[in-house]
C-alpha cells in the first residue's frame, strides 16, 4: 500500500529525467551526476538524488565510481528510441495534465472535467491555442503511443481487402501509415484539425506512403471524406461523450458507400475487477477532457445508436482492442 500511495514519487523523477533529457545524453557511454549536471544546467548533489532514485527502479545502473548508465527500460525516453515514450512522459506528467489529476476530486464531485476547473480552459485550448509549443509534444507524444498500438493492429486485422482507408481524427499519420505499410496496394486519406495536419507531410514521407495517401483537413463534428472502403476511428470516440461521440459516428455513416465498415481502435473496459489499465485510462480521459472508455455493451449501444452493428472485438497485446463495425440502415 505504501508503493501505491507513493507511487507518483516513481512517475514525478521519471518527468525529470525526460524533461532534462538524461537518457539522451547517456546513450553510448556513462556519465556521474558532477559530469551532467553542467550539462543540463542543474546542481550536481541534487542531480545526483534523482539518478540514484531512478535507478533503483531500473531505468540506469550505477558503479562503485558512481557513474550512471542507461539500461534498456531507461532508453525508452530516449528522443531518438524507435520505441520512444520520451514525449509521453514530457506531456502526461507535464504542468498542464499532472496538475488536472491532482484535482481529480473535483470530477468524482461534480462530474465536471478538472483539467477545465484547473486551467479555465478545455485541454484543446490549452495546447493548441495558448500553448503550441506543448502542443507540439502532445502530438508527438500521441505519435509514440500509435507506434506501440499499430503494429498489433495491423497484426490482428487484414486491411488488404479495403482499397481506400481513411483515418479520422489520424493525428499526424503514425497509425495510417502503419496500416498502409501493411497494405501497398491500398491508399488512405488522413483527416484531422488543421493545426495537426499541418505537422502530417514529413511524417507521411518518411514512412515512405505519402504517394498513396493525401491529407485534408477539418472537423469530424461536421463531416469526413467520402468515398472510404474502411474507416477508421483510433483514440477519437474515448474523447467525447456518448452525445459527442455519436455525432462523429453518425458523420462518418454518411460518408460511407455500400459495403464500407468501420473500425474504432480504443481500450474496451472488462466488466467486474478484472485489472486493466483500461480501467485508469478512463479515469485520464474523465479528468482530461470528459471523455470515457467503454465495455463491449457500452460500444454495442452506443454504435447503434449511429446506425452501425458491433461485428466483433479483437483483443490484442496491448491496452487497445479493435471493435469492428459495419453500417445498417
Amino acid at each position: 500500500m505504501f508503493g501505491m500511495i507513493a507511487g507518483f514519487w516513481v512517475s514525478r523523477a521519471i518527468h525529470a529525467v525526460a524533461a532534462l533529457e538524461i537518457p539522451d545524453l547517456l546513450d553510448g557511454s556513462p556519465a556521474t551526476a558532477d559530469q551532467l549536471a553542467g550539462k543540463t544546467g542543474t546542481q550536481a548533489p541534487a542531480l545526483y538524488r534523482l539518478l540514484r532514485a531512478v535507478a533503483s527502479v531500473g531505468l540506469l545502473t550505477e558503479d562503485d565510481k558512481n557513474a550512471f548508465t542507461l539500461t534498456p527500460l531507461g532508453a525508452t525516453l530516449r528522443k531518438d528510441a524507435p520505441d520512444s515514450l520520451h514525449a509521453f512522459a514530457v506531456t502526461e506528467l507535464g504542468g498542464g495534465h499532472y496538475r488536472a489529476w491532482g484535482d481529480l476530486l473535483h470530477s468524482i464531485r461534480t462530474g465536471e472535467i478538472a483539467f477545465d476547473h484547473v486551467h479555465n480552459m478545455s485541454i484543446w485550448e490549452y495546447f493548441f491555442v495558448h500553448n503550441q509549443a506543448d502542443g507540439q509534444v502532445f502530438n508527438k507524444s500521441m505519435t509514440e503511443l500509435t507506434g506501440t498500438v499499430a503494429a498489433e493492429v495491423v497484426s490482428q486485422y487484414d486491411f488488404t481487402p479495403y482499397r481506400v482507408i481513411v483515418d479520422v481524427g489520424g493525428g499526424q499519420g503514425a497509425f495510417l501509415s502503419a496500416v498502409l505499410r501493411s497494405h501497398p496496394n491500398g491508399s488512405g486519406v488522413l483527416f484531422d484539425a488543421p493545426s495537426v495536419i499541418a505537422g502530417a507531410a514529413a511524417n507521411l514521407k518518411a514512412a515512405g506512403v505519402a504517394d498513396r495517401c493525401r491529407t485534408e483537413a477539418g472537423s469530424f463534428f461536421d463531416s469526413v471524406p467520402t468515398g472510404g472502403d474502411l474507416y477508421l476511428l483510433k483514440w477519437v470516440i474515448h474523447d467525447w461523450d456518448d452525445a459527442d461521440s455519436g455525432v462523429i459516428l453518425r458523420n462518418v455513416r454518411a460518408a460511407m458507400t455500400p459495403g464500407s465498415r468501420l473500425l474504432i481502435v480504443d481500450t474496451v473496459v472488462p466488466t467486474g475487477d478484472t485489472p486493466s489499465p483500461s480501467k485508469f485510462i478512463d479515469l485520464d480521459m474523465m479528468i482530461a477532457n470528459g471523455g470515457r472508455e467503454r465495455t463491449a455493451a457500452e460500444f454495442d449501444k452506443l454504435v447503434g445508436t449511429a446506425g452501425f452493428r458491433l461485428e466483433r472485438i479483437i483483443g490484442t497485446n496491448s491496452p487497445s482492442g479493435i471493435v469492428e463495425c459495419v453500417a445498417v440502415d
